[in-house]
């Protein structure tokens, strides 16, 4: 007897996909993203062929940023960034504001809303965490002047993109498009003091009351010695501080999860946490990497050529450039400068998180989300090739010091 089963028609289709093109993917030596978001586009409802559920996609989504954003906040390191704070704040903060800009008069030249502008822009603004920690990883540079630079500045942009994601809502009447929040009032300050009040009764909440509850919940499932229930136990924390930071305190999904990781890496627990959490992490991940492929129309290619041209543009040699100029500013080699500008020259799950904010708000519009996803594939693929090209190059020039001394 059939039934009707559209949530296990989505997972089937979404995952069994994500595998094999993850798998496809792997095997050309690119990152598996780039096969998740082509499974996406393939059950997508643009493309022929089986087609899932995009409402339930989208649902499922929703738990993959607030895993994604509550592993941010578990890997989050202090230490890390106070270590290279000199260049990594500054550097992040203008690399962020000349990219938007980038992408803002690239809107303009569309004929788009300047409110769309700077959601496209600040999309286009900010580094995949994957993409760079694999190519850090590959090269061995994890441990190197210009590794701990690069994680440092990602660390700012992360932190950059988790203010504007809450932020947005408050501002989403102001851009043009809709506050989900909307009580009827626009005064930019009001709305502006209302959110980071907000902000800040979560914020102090968790860390008086989330600091103490959450490591002493994980130490008594400790206790119980069950390896699954402490796996269940950092599972409903995340969802669940998520869940009551968005209808608690009307801050979003992924606010909640950053700080329920936050406040879970300063226990005891932090590494074990990451660790049992990571499969389920994971596979929502890919859930949501093909539900941002869905919603990519591959028209946008034939009928909007100078457009992409210019968004890869604006991605690859724009934030390259603006990195590269900033770090020789600070007076670091050009190795340094050209690791970090390779580093940044990409895009990945942040913008997606932000597009598909933005589009929630009526703040972008599908050609532009098209154009983010499409300048997120193009320039993961180049991003290998880039690195290759810059390792090739800074060893001949170091073989070329050597014999000339």
């Amino acid at each position: 007897m059939h039934h009707d089963t559209p949530l296990l028609t989505t997972l089937v289709l979404g995952l069994g996909l994500a595998y094999l093109f993850g798998m496809l993917a792997q095997r050309c030596r690119m990152p598996p993203l780039i096969g998740y978001l082509f499974a996406g586009i393939v059950v997508g409802p643009f493309t022929p062929g089986p087609m899932a559920n995009q409402a339930l996609a989208t649902e499922l989504a929703e738990v993959g940023v607030i895993l994604l954003m509550f592993g941010v906040g578990l890997h989050f390191s202090l230490k890390d960034l106070m270590s290279v704070k000199r260049i990594a704040i500054p550097g992040a903060v203008i690399q962020i504001t000349i990219a938007t800009l980038l992408g803002m008069g690239l809107a303009w030249l569309m004929g788009w809303p300047w409110g769309n502008g700077l959601v496209f822009g600040l999309s286009l603004s900010v580094a995949s965490t994957v993409v760079l920690l694999k190519a850090l990883q590959k090269y061995e540079l994890e441990q190197t002047d210009e590794g701990r630079i690069a994680i440092g500045w990602l660390i700012v942009e992360d932190l950059a993109m988790v203010l504007i994601l809450v932020l947005l809502p408050a501002l989403a009447g102001l851009l043009g498009g809709h506050n989900p929040y909307d009580t009827g009032d626009h005064s930019l300050w009001k709305l502006l003091g209302v959110t980071l009040a907000k902000v800040a009764a979560f914020v102090a909440f968790m860390l008086i009351i989330g600091r103490r509850v959450i490591p002493w919940v994980l130490e008594k499932t400790v206790w119980t010695g069950s390896r699954e229930l402490f796996r269940l136990g950092v599972l409903a924390i995340a969802l669940g501080v998520a869940y009551g930071a968005s209808h608690l305190f009307g801050v979003s999904f992924a606010l909640g999860a950053f700080f329920a990781g936050m406040v879970l890496a300063e226990s005891e627990f932090s590494h074990r946490a990451a660790e049992e959490s990571l499969p389920l992490r994971d596979a929502f991940a890919v859930l949501f990497f093909v539900s941002v492929g869905m919603l990519f129309d591959p028209k946008i290619i034939i009928e909007q050529p100078l457009a992409l041209l210019g968004t890869v543009l604006v991605i690859v040699v724009g934030k390259s450039l603006a990195a590269w100029a900033i770090v020789r500013a600070y007076g670091y080699s050009h190795r340094v400068a050209g690791t970090i500008s390779a580093s940044l020259a990409q895009i990945g799950e942040f913008s997606f998180i932000l597009a598909t904010v933005g589009m929630s708000l009526g703040l972008l519009n599908r050609d532009a989300n098209a154009l983010i996803i499409a300048g997120a594939l193009i320039s993961i693929l180049f991003n290998p090739p880039l690195f290759s090209i810059l390792d090739r190059a800074m060893k001949k020039r170091g073989i070329a010091s050597e014999n000339n001394a």
